[in-house]
């Protein structure tokens, strides 16, 4: 074999950074077309289409009302949610004092590239149930925020787990800060999936 011929063989098997990148996010049934990934046919091509109420009327709607009213507006479906909850398929279906409760459906439109539900599902579900069961303790006029979330992954969550359930309580409500706990559970098997701890800050309140 001489040099040029040497030279062709070898670009003939070169392999580029894209296809190597391509090959370590997508491990198989994809292949690289102006360097992304485009996957091969594997039946019709999912689709789900979107509706949800203008949120910045929504939330003045509830800006007058006592936590604890808010939240059972939005559980009753007297006050439309909101886009991201209709974006993750969630909903309140619980509250009372200090306590939340959200259920959610995850499916494959909240898949990550390595084949399950992305653990930021699980994360804004218990966000949502932990907020949530701080802003039930607060009187018209105050609002909070998230400061952290610290949030442990059990299990992972699939298309199969089927509805999911995310149950918050107010650990400690202080005059500036709020602690809660959640869990995360599959509703079927009643099976641990993860579970967290925030902290809000409360902003308003005299």
């Amino acid at each position: 074999m001489n040099a040029v011929t040497f030279a062709q063989a070898v670009d003939s098997v070169a392999i580029d950074a894209d296809e190597i990148l391509d090959d370590l996010l997508y491990p198989a049934g994809h292949a690289v077309v102006d360097g992304g990934a485009e996957g091969r046919p594997s039946g019709p091509a999912r689709r789900r289409v979107l509706e949800w109420d203008d949120p910045v009327v929504a939330a003045k709607a509830g800006a007058g009302l006592a936590g604890l009213d808010y939240m059972r507006a939005l559980e009753l479906g007297e006050i439309p949610p909101p886009p991201m909850a209709i974006t993750l398929n969630m909903r309140p279906v619980e509250v009372e004092h200090g306590r939340a409760v959200f259920e959610g459906h995850p499916g494959e439109e909240h898949y990550n590239p390595i084949g399950v539900v992305h653990g930021g599902y699980a994360a804004t579900l218990l966000d949502s149930a932990i907020g949530c069961a701080v802003h039930t303790t607060l009187p018209a006029g105050v609002a909070y925020t998230t400061l952290t979330l610290e949030t442990k992954f059990v299990r992972a969550i699939t298309r199969d787990t089927g509805p999911v359930r995310a149950e918050a309580w107010v650990a400690h409500r202080g005059r500036r800060q709020a602690t809660a706990e959640g869990r995360l559970t599959a509703v079927e098997t009643g099976k641990l999936l993860a579970h967290a701890t925030g902290t809000c800050m409360i902003l308003g309140e005299a």
